[in-house]
Protein backbone atom coordinates (compact mmCIF):
# COMPACT_ATOMS: atom_id res chain seq x y z
CA UNK A 1 0.00 0.00 0.00
CA UNK A 2 1.54 3.29 -0.53
CA UNK A 3 2.12 6.18 1.78
CA UNK A 4 -0.69 8.52 0.42
CA UNK A 5 -3.68 6.02 -0.02
CA UNK A 6 -6.26 8.07 -0.47
CA UNK A 7 -8.63 8.20 -3.32
CA UNK A 8 -8.98 10.37 -6.06
CA UNK A 9 -9.99 13.94 -4.97
CA UNK A 10 -13.44 11.88 -3.50
CA UNK A 11 -16.11 13.79 -2.25
CA UNK A 12 -17.25 11.13 -0.06
CA UNK A 13 -15.19 11.25 2.77
CA UNK A 14 -13.96 8.38 5.20
CA UNK A 15 -14.30 6.73 8.30
CA UNK A 16 -12.08 6.32 10.88
CA UNK A 17 -9.51 3.51 11.59
CA UNK A 18 -8.99 2.20 15.44
CA UNK A 19 -6.54 -0.74 16.74
CA UNK A 20 -5.43 -2.60 19.80
CA UNK A 21 -3.02 -4.78 20.72
CA UNK A 22 -2.12 -6.84 24.11
CA UNK A 23 0.73 -9.22 24.78
CA UNK A 24 1.66 -11.30 27.87
CA UNK A 25 4.61 -10.80 30.03
CA UNK A 26 7.23 -13.18 28.42
CA UNK A 27 5.82 -12.19 24.74
CA UNK A 28 8.53 -10.51 22.90
CA UNK A 29 5.53 -8.59 20.92
CA UNK A 30 6.53 -4.49 19.90
CA UNK A 31 2.99 -3.44 20.86
CA UNK A 32 3.79 0.11 19.72
CA UNK A 33 5.57 -1.07 16.49
CA UNK A 34 2.82 -3.39 15.47
CA UNK A 35 0.33 -0.76 16.24
CA UNK A 36 2.47 1.87 13.43
CA UNK A 37 2.13 -1.05 10.72
CA UNK A 38 -1.30 -1.72 11.84
CA UNK A 39 -2.31 1.99 11.30
CA UNK A 40 -0.37 2.40 8.54
CA UNK A 41 -2.56 -0.30 6.54
CA UNK A 42 -5.43 1.09 7.98
CA UNK A 43 -4.31 4.62 6.59
CA UNK A 44 -7.03 4.90 3.85
CA UNK A 45 -9.78 5.32 6.71
CA UNK A 46 -8.18 8.52 8.09
CA UNK A 47 -5.35 10.60 6.98
CA UNK A 48 -6.23 13.90 9.02
CA UNK A 49 -4.71 13.21 12.31
CA UNK A 50 -2.98 9.72 13.87
CA UNK A 51 -2.19 8.51 17.43
CA UNK A 52 -0.81 6.11 19.54
CA UNK A 53 -1.45 5.46 23.53
CA UNK A 54 0.75 3.07 25.10
CA UNK A 55 -0.25 1.58 28.63
CA UNK A 56 3.15 0.52 30.95
CA UNK A 57 2.36 -0.54 33.96
CA UNK A 58 -0.62 1.76 34.60
CA UNK A 59 1.42 4.99 33.05
CA UNK A 60 0.16 5.90 29.88
CA UNK A 61 2.38 7.57 26.95
CA UNK A 62 0.72 8.79 23.97
CA UNK A 63 2.15 10.33 20.48
CA UNK A 64 -0.45 11.56 18.36
CA UNK A 65 -0.58 15.08 15.92
CA UNK A 66 -2.12 16.40 12.37
CA UNK A 67 -0.85 14.17 9.30
CA UNK A 68 -0.21 10.69 7.80
CA UNK A 69 1.15 7.89 10.12
CA UNK A 70 4.81 8.05 9.14
CA UNK A 71 4.75 12.20 9.54
CA UNK A 72 3.08 11.65 13.22
CA UNK A 73 4.56 8.65 14.28
CA UNK A 74 8.59 9.64 13.45
CA UNK A 75 11.07 6.92 14.26
CA UNK A 76 12.26 9.32 16.66
CA UNK A 77 9.52 10.13 18.25
CA UNK A 78 8.47 6.07 18.58
CA UNK A 79 11.72 5.39 19.89
CA UNK A 80 11.10 7.03 22.93
CA UNK A 81 7.78 5.33 23.93
CA UNK A 82 7.88 3.19 26.45
CA UNK A 83 7.44 -0.93 25.21
CA UNK A 84 3.95 -1.65 27.26
CA UNK A 85 1.74 -4.26 27.86
CA UNK A 86 -0.86 -2.76 25.49
CA UNK A 87 -1.86 -0.24 23.41
CA UNK A 88 -4.45 1.67 21.43
CA UNK A 89 -4.02 3.28 17.92
CA UNK A 90 -6.52 5.69 15.54
CA UNK A 91 -6.00 7.15 12.61
CA UNK A 92 -8.84 10.28 11.57
CA UNK A 93 -10.92 11.21 8.90
CA UNK A 94 -12.62 14.56 10.00
CA UNK A 95 -14.65 17.34 8.51
CA UNK A 96 -12.03 20.07 7.26
CA UNK A 97 -13.48 22.37 10.19
CA UNK A 98 -12.23 19.77 12.68
CA UNK A 99 -8.45 18.95 11.33
CA UNK A 100 -6.28 20.03 14.56
CA UNK A 101 -3.77 18.67 16.96
CA UNK A 102 -6.31 18.66 19.90
CA UNK A 103 -8.38 16.27 18.15
CA UNK A 104 -6.65 13.75 17.32
CA UNK A 105 -7.10 10.20 18.97
CA UNK A 106 -6.71 8.31 21.33
CA UNK A 107 -8.38 10.46 23.73
CA UNK A 108 -6.99 10.16 27.32
CA UNK A 109 -8.60 11.17 30.52
CA UNK A 110 -7.52 10.81 33.95
CA UNK A 111 -10.26 10.68 36.90
CA UNK A 112 -10.21 9.44 40.39
CA UNK A 113 -10.10 5.70 39.70
CA UNK A 114 -7.23 6.00 37.43
CA UNK A 115 -6.75 6.64 33.56
CA UNK A 116 -8.55 5.44 30.74
CA UNK A 117 -7.74 6.23 26.97
CA UNK A 118 -9.93 5.61 23.73
CA UNK A 119 -9.80 5.36 20.42
CA UNK A 120 -13.02 5.55 18.51
CA UNK A 121 -15.09 5.66 15.16
CA UNK A 122 -17.96 7.33 16.35
CA UNK A 123 -20.99 9.70 14.85
CA UNK A 124 -23.86 10.30 17.83
CA UNK A 125 -26.51 11.95 16.42
CA UNK A 126 -27.35 12.86 20.60
CA UNK A 127 -23.52 14.18 20.74
CA UNK A 128 -24.54 17.76 21.37
CA UNK A 129 -27.81 16.75 23.73
CA UNK A 130 -24.99 15.14 25.70
CA UNK A 131 -22.17 17.48 25.50
CA UNK A 132 -24.74 20.29 26.81
CA UNK A 133 -25.75 18.21 29.71
CA UNK A 134 -22.33 17.55 31.02
CA UNK A 135 -21.56 21.22 30.53
CA UNK A 136 -24.31 22.14 32.36
CA UNK A 137 -22.31 19.96 35.11
CA UNK A 138 -19.51 21.55 35.42
CA UNK A 139 -17.83 19.61 32.10
CA UNK A 140 -15.23 21.74 30.24
CA UNK A 141 -14.34 20.39 26.82
CA UNK A 142 -11.30 20.81 24.86
CA UNK A 143 -12.12 19.67 21.05
CA UNK A 144 -15.19 19.33 18.95
CA UNK A 145 -15.31 15.47 18.21
CA UNK A 146 -17.51 12.84 19.76
CA UNK A 147 -14.88 10.77 20.85
CA UNK A 148 -14.39 13.46 24.20
CA UNK A 149 -18.18 13.26 24.75
CA UNK A 150 -18.04 9.45 25.25
CA UNK A 151 -14.30 9.09 26.95
CA UNK A 152 -15.87 12.09 29.45
CA UNK A 153 -18.85 9.98 30.27
CA UNK A 154 -17.12 6.57 30.67
CA UNK A 155 -15.17 8.23 33.09
CA UNK A 156 -17.82 9.71 34.88
CA UNK A 157 -19.62 6.27 35.38
CA UNK A 158 -16.79 4.81 36.10
CA UNK A 159 -16.71 6.72 39.45
CA UNK A 160 -20.23 5.58 40.35
CA UNK A 161 -19.08 1.69 39.55
CA UNK A 162 -16.97 -0.91 40.34
CA UNK A 163 -15.39 -1.74 37.26
CA UNK A 164 -14.47 -0.21 33.92
CA UNK A 165 -16.59 -2.79 32.46
CA UNK A 166 -19.65 -1.72 34.20
CA UNK A 167 -19.26 2.06 33.47
CA UNK A 168 -18.72 1.26 29.83
CA UNK A 169 -22.15 -0.37 29.89
CA UNK A 170 -23.69 2.14 31.09
CA UNK A 171 -22.46 4.68 29.01
CA UNK A 172 -23.16 2.67 26.36
CA UNK A 173 -26.88 3.32 27.02
CA UNK A 174 -26.38 6.66 26.32
CA UNK A 175 -24.81 7.08 23.09
CA UNK A 176 -27.42 6.82 20.10
CA UNK A 177 -25.57 6.70 16.62
CA UNK A 178 -23.07 4.83 15.62
CA UNK A 179 -19.12 3.72 17.22
CA UNK A 180 -16.72 1.25 17.34
CA UNK A 181 -14.28 1.49 19.82
CA UNK A 182 -11.57 0.17 22.06
CA UNK A 183 -10.66 1.40 25.40
CA UNK A 184 -7.38 1.35 27.52
CA UNK A 185 -7.45 0.91 31.50
CA UNK A 186 -4.54 0.39 33.39
CA UNK A 187 -5.29 -3.36 33.02
CA UNK A 188 -7.11 -4.28 30.11
CA UNK A 189 -8.46 -3.83 26.75
CA UNK A 190 -11.80 -3.38 26.13
CA UNK A 191 -13.80 -3.46 23.17
CA UNK A 192 -17.76 -2.41 21.94
CA UNK A 193 -19.53 -1.79 18.82
CA UNK A 194 -23.05 0.02 18.68
CA UNK A 195 -25.88 -2.18 19.05
CA UNK A 196 -26.91 -1.88 15.16
CA UNK A 197 -23.05 -2.26 13.80
CA UNK A 198 -22.50 0.62 11.84
CA UNK A 199 -18.95 0.50 12.26
CA UNK A 200 -16.52 -2.57 11.28
CA UNK A 201 -14.55 -4.10 14.06
CA UNK A 202 -13.29 -7.17 13.98
CA UNK A 203 -10.75 -9.30 16.48
CA UNK A 204 -7.48 -10.92 15.66
CA UNK A 205 -4.62 -13.40 17.60
CA UNK A 206 -1.09 -13.32 17.95
CA UNK A 207 1.19 -15.72 19.67
CA UNK A 208 1.14 -14.44 22.87
CA UNK A 209 -1.31 -11.21 22.25
CA UNK A 210 -4.70 -10.32 20.88
CA UNK A 211 -5.61 -7.54 18.66
CA UNK A 212 -9.05 -5.76 17.88
CA UNK A 213 -9.21 -3.50 14.71
CA UNK A 214 -11.72 -1.81 12.27
CA UNK A 215 -10.50 -4.16 9.35
CA UNK A 216 -8.62 -7.13 8.57
CA UNK A 217 -6.58 -5.49 6.81
CA UNK A 218 -4.83 -4.34 9.77
CA UNK A 219 -4.50 -8.46 10.99
CA UNK A 220 -2.42 -8.81 7.94
CA UNK A 221 -0.13 -6.19 8.43
CA UNK A 222 0.92 -8.02 11.29
CA UNK A 223 0.74 -11.18 10.71
CA UNK A 224 -2.09 -11.96 13.20
CA UNK A 225 -4.96 -14.78 12.74
CA UNK A 226 -8.70 -13.90 12.41
CA UNK A 227 -10.60 -14.81 15.22
CA UNK A 228 -14.17 -13.48 14.60
CA UNK A 229 -16.02 -9.96 14.19
CA UNK A 230 -17.14 -8.26 17.16
CA UNK A 231 -21.13 -8.89 17.03
CA UNK A 232 -23.39 -5.39 17.48
CA UNK A 233 -23.91 -4.33 20.97
CA UNK A 234 -21.32 -6.48 22.19
CA UNK A 235 -18.54 -5.54 25.00
CA UNK A 236 -15.32 -8.06 24.74
CA UNK A 237 -12.34 -7.39 26.56
CA UNK A 238 -8.91 -8.51 27.33
CA UNK A 239 -7.83 -9.51 30.87
CA UNK A 240 -4.67 -12.05 31.53
CA UNK A 241 -4.47 -12.54 27.74
CA UNK A 242 -8.22 -13.97 27.97
CA UNK A 243 -10.62 -13.10 25.77
CA UNK A 244 -14.02 -12.08 27.93
CA UNK A 245 -17.16 -11.36 26.70
CA UNK A 246 -18.49 -9.36 29.02
CA UNK A 247 -22.01 -8.63 27.43
CA UNK A 248 -23.69 -10.67 24.71
CA UNK A 249 -23.87 -9.39 20.82
CA UNK A 250 -26.04 -9.82 17.76
CA UNK A 251 -26.01 -10.21 14.47
CA UNK A 252 -25.56 -6.21 12.48
CA UNK A 253 -28.55 -5.10 11.57
CA UNK A 254 -27.17 -1.92 10.07
CA UNK A 255 -23.58 -1.94 8.74
CA UNK A 256 -22.79 0.72 6.61
CA UNK A 257 -23.14 -0.74 3.11
CA UNK A 258 -20.33 2.10 1.98
CA UNK A 259 -17.79 -0.09 3.44
CA UNK A 260 -18.42 -2.35 0.76
CA UNK A 261 -18.82 0.44 -1.47
CA UNK A 262 -15.71 2.46 -0.62
CA UNK A 263 -14.73 2.97 2.64
CA UNK A 264 -12.78 -0.92 3.37
CA UNK A 265 -9.76 -2.03 1.71
CA UNK A 266 -10.35 -4.39 -1.03
CA UNK A 267 -8.05 -7.08 0.75
CA UNK A 268 -10.55 -6.91 4.05
CA UNK A 269 -12.88 -9.20 5.10
CA UNK A 270 -15.95 -7.50 6.32
CA UNK A 271 -18.98 -9.59 8.54
CA UNK A 272 -17.40 -12.88 6.38
CA UNK A 273 -17.56 -11.31 3.12
CA UNK A 274 -14.21 -10.31 1.18
CA UNK A 275 -14.40 -6.73 0.10
CA UNK A 276 -12.49 -7.54 -3.16
CA UNK A 277 -15.36 -9.93 -3.81
CA UNK A 278 -18.47 -7.37 -3.16
CA UNK A 279 -17.02 -4.88 -5.37
CA UNK A 280 -16.82 -7.19 -8.62
CA UNK A 281 -20.46 -8.45 -7.66
CA UNK A 282 -21.63 -5.18 -7.59
CA UNK A 283 -19.97 -4.28 -11.17
CA UNK A 284 -21.49 -7.62 -12.51
CA UNK A 285 -24.78 -6.49 -11.04
CA UNK A 286 -24.25 -3.06 -13.06
CA UNK A 287 -23.84 -4.30 -16.23
CA UNK A 288 -26.96 -6.18 -16.38
CA UNK A 289 -29.03 -3.83 -14.89
CA UNK A 290 -27.20 -0.86 -17.59
CA UNK A 291 -25.21 -2.27 -20.30
CA UNK A 292 -24.09 -0.08 -23.09
CA UNK A 293 -22.18 -1.02 -26.35
CA UNK A 294 -18.79 -0.10 -26.09
CA UNK A 295 -15.04 -0.83 -26.34
CA UNK A 296 -13.40 -1.00 -23.09
CA UNK A 297 -14.18 -0.81 -19.45
CA UNK A 298 -11.84 0.93 -16.93
CA UNK A 299 -12.13 2.01 -13.20
CA UNK A 300 -11.47 4.97 -11.31
CA UNK A 301 -8.69 3.91 -8.73
CA UNK A 302 -9.00 2.78 -6.24
CA UNK A 303 -12.37 1.63 -5.37
CA UNK A 304 -13.93 1.23 -9.01
CA UNK A 305 -11.16 -1.04 -10.17
CA UNK A 306 -12.71 -4.28 -8.84
CA UNK A 307 -16.24 -2.99 -10.01
CA UNK A 308 -14.48 -2.52 -13.24
CA UNK A 309 -13.63 -5.86 -13.18
CA UNK A 310 -16.63 -7.34 -12.40
CA UNK A 311 -18.36 -5.56 -15.02
CA UNK A 312 -16.13 -6.50 -17.90
CA UNK A 313 -16.55 -9.93 -16.85
CA UNK A 314 -20.36 -9.85 -16.91
CA UNK A 315 -20.74 -7.92 -20.39
CA UNK A 316 -17.74 -9.67 -22.32
CA UNK A 317 -16.31 -6.17 -23.09
CA UNK A 318 -12.40 -6.13 -22.65
CA UNK A 319 -11.05 -4.80 -19.09
CA UNK A 320 -8.36 -2.21 -19.55
CA UNK A 321 -6.65 0.26 -17.20
CA UNK A 322 -7.14 3.66 -18.72
CA UNK A 323 -6.44 5.54 -15.70
CA UNK A 324 -3.22 6.10 -13.51
CA UNK A 325 -3.06 7.28 -10.17
CA UNK A 326 -0.22 9.35 -8.69
CA UNK A 327 0.29 7.82 -5.43
CA UNK A 328 2.72 10.35 -4.49
CA UNK A 329 0.82 13.25 -4.17
CA UNK A 330 -1.28 14.43 -1.01
CA UNK A 331 -4.64 15.05 -0.91
CA UNK A 332 -6.38 17.43 -3.23
CA UNK A 333 -8.78 18.41 -0.97
CA UNK A 334 -7.13 20.08 1.18
CA UNK A 335 -5.88 22.79 -1.62
CA UNK A 336 -7.25 26.00 -0.78
CA UNK A 337 -8.05 27.35 -4.01
CA UNK A 338 -10.72 25.77 -6.91
CA UNK A 339 -8.19 25.96 -9.42
CA UNK A 340 -5.24 24.19 -7.54
CA UNK A 341 -7.59 21.54 -6.55
CA UNK A 342 -8.73 21.02 -10.04
CA UNK A 343 -4.70 21.02 -11.54
CA UNK A 344 -3.77 18.77 -8.45
CA UNK A 345 -6.22 16.04 -9.87
CA UNK A 346 -4.46 16.88 -13.16
CA UNK A 347 -1.51 15.59 -11.18
CA UNK A 348 -3.21 12.71 -9.54
CA UNK A 349 -4.87 11.03 -11.99
CA UNK A 350 -3.50 10.82 -15.71
CA UNK A 351 -4.85 8.33 -18.57
CA UNK A 352 -3.15 5.82 -20.24
CA UNK A 353 -4.12 7.08 -23.96
CA UNK A 354 -3.50 3.45 -25.45
CA UNK A 355 -6.56 2.02 -23.52
CA UNK A 356 -9.05 4.87 -24.26
CA UNK A 357 -8.02 6.86 -27.82
CA UNK A 358 -10.47 6.46 -30.22
CA UNK A 359 -12.67 4.07 -27.89
CA UNK A 360 -15.86 3.58 -26.33
CA UNK A 361 -15.03 3.91 -22.77
CA UNK A 362 -17.24 2.59 -19.90
CA UNK A 363 -16.35 4.25 -16.90
CA UNK A 364 -16.75 2.58 -13.50
CA UNK A 365 -17.15 4.23 -10.36
CA UNK A 366 -18.22 3.83 -6.70
CA UNK A 367 -20.55 7.27 -6.23
CA UNK A 368 -21.61 10.69 -7.71
CA UNK A 369 -22.49 13.77 -4.73
CA UNK A 370 -21.61 16.70 -6.06
CA UNK A 371 -20.93 15.61 -9.53
CA UNK A 372 -17.57 17.88 -9.96
CA UNK A 373 -14.98 15.09 -9.48
CA UNK A 374 -16.79 12.88 -12.21
CA UNK A 375 -17.50 15.89 -14.59
CA UNK A 376 -13.43 16.41 -14.60
CA UNK A 377 -12.92 12.73 -14.60
CA UNK A 378 -14.91 12.46 -17.75
CA UNK A 379 -13.37 15.50 -19.57
CA UNK A 380 -10.14 14.34 -18.39
CA UNK A 381 -10.79 11.20 -20.78
CA UNK A 382 -12.72 12.84 -23.60
CA UNK A 383 -9.56 15.17 -23.85
CA UNK A 384 -7.47 12.21 -24.42
CA UNK A 385 -9.14 11.39 -27.13
CA UNK A 386 -12.43 8.66 -25.90
CA UNK A 387 -15.03 8.77 -28.24
CA UNK A 388 -17.86 8.49 -25.60
CA UNK A 389 -17.90 7.74 -22.13
CA UNK A 390 -20.38 5.93 -20.63
CA UNK A 391 -20.78 6.08 -16.82
CA UNK A 392 -21.51 3.50 -14.26
CA UNK A 393 -21.92 3.60 -10.42
CA UNK A 394 -21.42 1.07 -8.42
CA UNK A 395 -23.94 2.71 -5.98
CA UNK A 396 -27.39 4.12 -6.44
CA UNK A 397 -27.48 8.43 -6.29
CA UNK A 398 -26.64 10.02 -3.40
CA UNK A 399 -29.76 12.35 -2.21
CA UNK A 400 -29.91 12.20 1.75
CA UNK A 401 -27.64 13.37 4.63
CA UNK A 402 -25.38 10.26 6.52
CA UNK A 403 -25.59 10.75 9.85
CA UNK A 404 -23.32 8.08 10.71
CA UNK A 405 -19.40 9.29 9.75
CA UNK A 406 -19.77 9.82 5.96
CA UNK A 407 -19.68 13.05 5.01
CA UNK A 408 -21.34 13.77 1.47
CA UNK A 409 -21.88 17.17 2.09
CA UNK A 410 -25.34 19.34 2.59
CA UNK A 411 -28.49 18.37 0.81
CA UNK A 412 -28.24 20.89 -1.60
CA UNK A 413 -24.99 20.02 -2.75
CA UNK A 414 -25.93 16.98 -3.98
CA UNK A 415 -26.47 16.42 -7.71
CA UNK A 416 -29.11 13.98 -7.33
CA UNK A 417 -31.36 16.39 -5.64
CA UNK A 418 -30.61 18.69 -7.85
CA UNK A 419 -31.62 17.15 -10.68
CA UNK A 420 -33.07 14.30 -12.14
CA UNK A 421 -30.92 11.05 -13.57
CA UNK A 422 -31.75 11.41 -16.56
CA UNK A 423 -30.05 14.85 -16.86
CA UNK A 424 -26.86 13.62 -14.67
CA UNK A 425 -25.06 12.59 -17.67
CA UNK A 426 -25.22 15.52 -19.86
CA UNK A 427 -23.93 18.20 -16.83
CA UNK A 428 -20.74 15.67 -16.17
CA UNK A 429 -20.66 15.49 -19.66
CA UNK A 430 -20.87 11.88 -20.03
CA UNK A 431 -23.06 9.72 -22.80
CA UNK A 432 -24.55 8.23 -20.54
CA UNK A 433 -25.10 7.30 -17.19
CA UNK A 434 -26.30 4.21 -14.79
CA UNK A 435 -26.67 3.47 -10.99
CA UNK A 436 -26.78 0.75 -8.91
CA UNK A 437 -30.15 -0.08 -7.84
CA UNK A 438 -30.69 0.19 -4.07
CA UNK A 439 -32.00 -3.60 -4.43
CA UNK A 440 -28.82 -4.47 -6.04
CA UNK A 441 -26.57 -2.71 -3.68
CA UNK A 442 -27.91 -5.25 -0.60
CA UNK A 443 -26.73 -8.14 -3.03
CA UNK A 444 -23.43 -7.02 -3.66
CA UNK A 445 -21.92 -8.55 -0.56
CA UNK A 446 -23.67 -12.12 -1.55
CA UNK A 447 -24.33 -15.00 1.18
CA UNK A 448 -24.17 -12.40 4.27
CA UNK A 449 -27.15 -12.54 5.70
CA UNK A 450 -27.68 -9.66 7.56
CA UNK A 451 -29.68 -6.06 6.67
CA UNK A 452 -27.21 -2.32 5.47
CA UNK A 453 -27.86 1.09 6.94
CA UNK A 454 -28.67 2.44 3.42
CA UNK A 455 -30.10 5.97 4.73
CA UNK A 456 -27.35 8.46 2.42
CA UNK A 457 -29.36 6.48 -0.67
CA UNK A 458 -33.57 6.17 0.68
CA UNK A 459 -34.07 8.72 3.31
CA UNK A 460 -35.04 5.50 6.02
CA UNK A 461 -32.40 5.26 8.52
CA UNK A 462 -31.90 1.99 11.49
CA UNK A 463 -32.37 4.38 14.47
CA UNK A 464 -34.44 7.88 14.97
CA UNK A 465 -31.68 10.69 13.54
CA UNK A 466 -33.78 13.97 14.57
CA UNK A 467 -31.36 14.66 17.18
CA UNK A 468 -28.95 15.00 14.73
CA UNK A 469 -30.10 17.91 13.35
CA UNK A 470 -29.64 19.82 16.70
CA UNK A 471 -27.07 23.14 16.26
CA UNK A 472 -24.92 24.49 19.15
CA UNK A 473 -25.42 28.48 18.31
CA UNK A 474 -22.21 29.10 19.90
CA UNK A 475 -20.20 27.06 17.50
CA UNK A 476 -22.67 28.43 14.61
CA UNK A 477 -21.79 31.72 15.81
CA UNK A 478 -17.63 31.13 15.85
CA UNK A 479 -18.13 30.07 12.00
CA UNK A 480 -20.12 33.39 11.26
CA UNK A 481 -16.92 35.07 12.42
CA UNK A 482 -14.77 32.90 11.16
Amino acid sequence: MSMCSCKIDKEVNEECGIFAITKTDDSDIDVVGENYYALYALQHRGQESCGITVNDDGVFTTIKGVGLVPDVLTPEKMAKMPKGKMAIGHVRYAPKSQIDAVNAQPMVVRHAKGTLALAANCALVNALELRQEMQQQGTFFQTTNDAETMAYLIARKRLETHSIEEALALALERFEGAYSLVIMSPTKVIAARDPQGFKPLCIGKLKGGYIFASETCALNAVGAEFIRDVKAGEIVEIVNNELIVYREGVQPKGLCVFEYVYTARPDSVIEGCSVHRARRRAGELLAKAHPVEADVVIGAPDSGLDAAQGYALESGIPYGVGLLKNRYIGRTFIQPVQSQRENSVKIKLNPITETILGKRVVLVDDSVVRGTTSERVVRLLKEAGAAEVHLRITSPPFKYLCYFGTDIGKPEDLMANRMPIEDMAAAMGADSIGFLSLEDTKKMASGICQDYCVGCFSGEYPIDVSKAHMVDKFDEKIKEIK
